[in-house]
């Protein structure tokens, strides 16, 4: 493995850092979406459940009026019927039957009064809660949209820093990159890291025997620290993660 192979394995893995954050940064957006959307979710449920008991009220409504007219035509033919009745007996029990309808349908109209202003009173606790909906809604707006510009400028840095990455494997023979990919893919954050001048690991810094440390020095094998498991690299961990292309100073094989 030459020396500017590994320099661009711990090139992938600065990369593979800032992909990370960046990742987590996308996710949170969805959180905070959610809460500046809050305002105006909240608004638009408490609308919906008065919609609903609208709803509910109107049914009821047409029940009680359906009943009521039910009942009126009933008056109508025992009123009917009330003409034709031959003896004082059955006059009596007609009788009794209309009084006792009757008043059920003021009992039905009773009803259908209380439920219409009801009704009404609701329909005007819906009107004044779209209005504050709107009210809501046009306030999230210009925030949602600044925040889904600020997403859309994180993933484009990810599609950025992803191309990169690809470009800086090229430059990594196939054996030292399927070491490092499954490595990185096991969930270990740090893969690669540099000898430093004193013998000591970079990523742990416990000291490296002086064999070893020339073997990182002068060999082109994979040699990993006996105290943490990484990968050592005779190279300096590069500085900065640049995305921009004039300022990749990628590294080649």
């Amino acid at each position: 493995m030459t020396k500017t192979s590994m320099g661009s394995l711990q090139e992938v893995q600065r990369l593979d850092e800032r992909i990370a954050h960046l990742r987590k940064e996308v996710v949170a957006f969805d959180e905070r979406l959610a809460e500046v959307e809050e305002p105006a979710l909240a608004m638009e449920s408490e609308l919906e459940t008065v919609e609903k008991r609208m709803a509910q009220m109107q049914a009821d409504l047409r029940r009680v009026e359906r009943a009521a007219e039910d009942k009126r035509v009933r008056i109508e033919k025992l009123e009917a019927r009330l003409n034709k009745v031959q003896n004082l007996r059955e006059e009596a029990a007609v009788r009794t039957e209309l009084s006792l309808i009757r008043k059920a349908v003021e009992t039905d109209d009773q009803e259908a009064y209380q439920i219409l202003d009801q009704l009404q009173r609701t329909e005007a606790t819906a009107e004044e809660l779209r209005e504050k909906t709107e009210v809501a809604r046009a306030e999230v707006g210009p925030s949602q949209q600044a925040l889904l510009d600020e997403r859309s400028g994180f993933e484009e840095e990810l599609a950025e820093l992803r191309a990169r990455r690809d470009r800086t494997l090229e430059a990594v023979g196939d054996r030292e990159r399927k070491v490092y990919e499954a490595f990185h893919s096991s969930g270990r954050s740090v893969v690669v890291s540099p000898l430093l001048e004193d013998g000591a690991c970079g990523n742990c810094f416990g000291m490296v025997p002086l064999q070893v440390q020339n073997e990182i020095r002068s060999s082109g094998e994979l040699i990993r620290c006996e105290a943490c498991g990484v990968i050592l690299s005779a190279e300096l961990e590069p500085e900065e993660v640049e995305v921009d292309g004039e300022d990749e100073g990628e590294a080649t094989a």
